[in-house]
C-alpha cells in the first residue's frame, strides 16, 4: 500500500458563489479519503466556509447556514444524546452552538460520532480542537487563500491555519471591492464588462476580448475618488450589493469591505497583458 503525504495545497480564494464550490469539489476529489472522519474547516465570516462545504458535500444539510436557517435542535448533539447516529454525515458551527451548548459537550458529541464510524465536518474547528484534543483529518483554512491539508500527529494545528486565515482575509475583501468599483468606473467610460475575473495574490485580474481603448491612469483615478469618498457597502441580495446609492450585481455579496474608505494601497497596472494562449488582455489590479 502506499501513502501519499500532503504538507500543504494552497489555492486563490475565489469570490464567486459557483466558483467556491466548485473549488470544494475539487478539494473533495482530490483530497477527502472516502472514510475519513472528522473534517476541519476554518475562516471568518464571509470567508466562503459554507459554500465550499456545499461543493464537498452536495446535500448535506448546514445547521447554520448563510441564509440564517438554524437546525434546532443540533443533529450531531441529539443523536449522540440518544446513543443512536441516524445520517452518516453531521455538519457543526461550532462558534454559532457556543451560544447553545457548551464546549465540552459539543466535543464530546463529535468524539461519540466518530467513535461511532459517522463523519463530522466541523466549521471554525479551532475552537473545538483543545477540548477534542483530536486533529481533524483534513483541515482546511479560507482566508486570501484556501489552504488544503491532511495533518499527521506533528501537525498542521488548528490555530496555525487560523493564524493564517484570519489575517490574509482581509486582503481578499478588499480586493473584491475594489474589482467592483474598477467595473462601475469601466462601465462609466463605456467599456463593455469583462468576459472573465480570476485572481492574483492580493489583488484581481479581469480578462477582455478585446483591448479595451480607455487611460488606464483616469481609470485608477476615479476608483481613487470612490474610496476617499467612503461609501458603505451593504449586501442586498445573495446577486447584488450595494456601493453608496448605487446596486451592482455581485456573485460573492458578503465578501466584502464594510465601506470603500477601507480599501488600503489600490493601483492599477498601467498596461493590458496579453496572454497569446487565451487571446484575451488581462488588467490587474492590487490592493494592500
Amino acid at each position: 500500500m502506499h501513502y501519499i503525504t500532503l504538507v500543504k495545497a494552497v489555492y486563490y480564494a475565489p469570490r464567486g458563489r459557483q466558483r467556491l464550490m466548485h473549488l470544494g469539489q475539487l478539494i473533495a476529489q482530490r483530497y477527502l479519503d472516502a472514510e475519513a472522519l472528522l473534517i476541519g474547516v476554518i475562516g471568518d465570516a464571509g470567508a466562503g466556509k459554507s459554500l465550499i462545504i456545499r461543493g464537498m458535500f452536495p446535500g448535506l444539510v448546514l445547521t447554520n447556514d448563510d441564509d440564517g436557517v438554524n437546525v434546532r435542535p443540533l443533529p450531531v448533539l441529539e443523536d449522540a444524546q440518544a446513543g443512536y447516529f441516524r445520517t452518516h454525515t453531521y455538519h457543526l458551527d461550532v462558534r454559532f452552538e457556543m451560544a447553545f451548548t457548551p464546549l465540552w459537550e459539543l466535543a464530546e458529541a463529535v468524539k461519540m460520532a466518530i467513535s461511532a464510524r459517522r463523519r463530522v465536518v466541523v466549521e471554525h474547528f479551532e475552537l473545538l480542537y483543545p477540548l477534542l484534543n483530536v486533529n481533524a483529518e483534513l483541515l482546511i483554512g479560507i482566508g486570501e487563500e484556501v489552504v488544503v491539508t491532511k495533518p499527521t500527529l506533528f501537525g498542521p494545528f488548528p490555530a496555525e491555519i487560523a493564524e493564517q486565515a484570519y489575517e490574509s482575509l482581509v486582503y481578499r475583501k478588499m480586493a473584491h471591492s475594489a474589482e467592483d468599483l474598477t467595473g462601475i468606473v469601466l462601465e462609466q467610460m463605456g467599456i463593455e464588462p469583462p468576459t472573465f475575473h480570476s485572481d492574483v495574490r492580493r489583488g484581481f485580474v479581469v480578462e477582455f476580448t478585446r483591448k479595451p481603448e480607455v487611460d488606464l491612469a483616469e481609470v485608477e483615478r476615479r476608483v481613487l475618488e470612490y474610496i476617499e469618498q467612503d461609501l458603505p457597502i451593504s449586501v442586498y441580495n445573495e446577486g447584488t450589493i450595494v456601493i453608496g446609492q448605487e446596486k451592482l450585481k455581485c456573485s460573492g455579496p458578503r465578501i466584502h469591505m464594510s465601506s470603500t474608505g477601507e480599501i488600503v494601497g489600490f493601483r492599477l497596472d498601467k498596461n493590458f497583458h496579453y496572454s497569446p494562449i487565451t487571446k484575451t488582455f488581462l488588467l490587474a489590479g492590487r490592493v494592500g
